[in-house]
């Protein structure tokens, strides 16, 4: 038995997805400044708030529709029902151990806490994740889903997450293509650097000197290879960023 949104009794045979003591995500719908933020829990005419006061106190960083969050039903003396927020307990209770072997690992990760010392994610396979803010861009907002990638693997079990792309994501198509013959290459060694004749260059790659000097470079910069007596050598980062 419930309030719809009309204020008007109902009764229903469908079971929320979330209960009193039983949490679970729920999609946001809804964004009011002046209250907090609707989330749906499977009622057919009413979703339900969490307050502001349980959001951040910067309201870039609130949910945003689409956004989900942990909650459970809590009802007040006024008999009306409210979101609560999963706290750290309930997430560690629900969550999975983590194992060496998700090193590498892409992810795709609920933020649940936002820390000075970065975001902390729940995995939609329930492992833990911490997010260092040198590994993103821009500070995530709380219930935002994000794809991530495992960059370390603690020893209590919780995955280190970076936001950032792999080093040969990152760069452009000519440096990529430098890279694929590189990697095809079973020396992982090709006879060119930034010094090469020009039309042997053009004849190979099929770009110019000029292009082919900036995509060397970003492969050089992002530790991808390495110049050496007139070779550009595959390096150990770039072989295990491929794996």
């Amino acid at each position: 038995a419930y309030e719809n949104k009309q204020g008007q009794a109902r009764l229903t045979t469908k079971v929320p997805t979330v209960g009193r003591d039983h949490y679970a995500f729920a999609k946001v719908v809804e964004v009011r400044k002046d209250l907090g933020v609707f989330v749906n829990i499977g009622l057919p005419d009413k979703d339900i708030v969490v307050s502001e006061d349980q959001l951040p106190e910067i309201s870039r960083l609130w949910p945003q529709k689409g956004d989900q969050l942990m909650v459970a039903l809590t009802v007040d003396k006024k008999d009306r029902m409210w979101g609560n927020l999963a706290d750290e307990s309930i997430i560690h209770a629900v969550a999975n151990r983590a194992k060496p072997e998700q090193m590498n690992a892409d992810v795709t990760a609920t933020a649940y806490r936002l820390k000075m010392a970065g975001t902390r994610v729940l995995t939609d396979d329930f492992y833990l994740g911490f997010i260092h803010p040198s590994e993103r861009d821009a500070e995530p907002r709380l219930g935002q889903i994000l794809h991530a990638r495992v960059i370390g693997v603690s020893a209590n079990g919780e995955l280190n997450l970076s936001l950032k792309p792999r080093a040969y994501q990152a760069i452009g198509d000519d440096a990529g293509m430098i890279l694929a013959v590189l990697q095809h290459d079973p020396s992982g060694k090709i006879a060119y650097t930034d010094k090469s004749d020009p039309e042997a260059i053009k004849q190979t790659f099929g770009i110019s000197k000029g292009a082919f000097k900036r995509a060397l470079g970003h492969l050089l910069k992002a530790g991808l290879v390495k110049e050496e007596a007139g070779y550009t050598i595959l390096t150990a980062a770039a072989k295990a960023s491929r794996e």
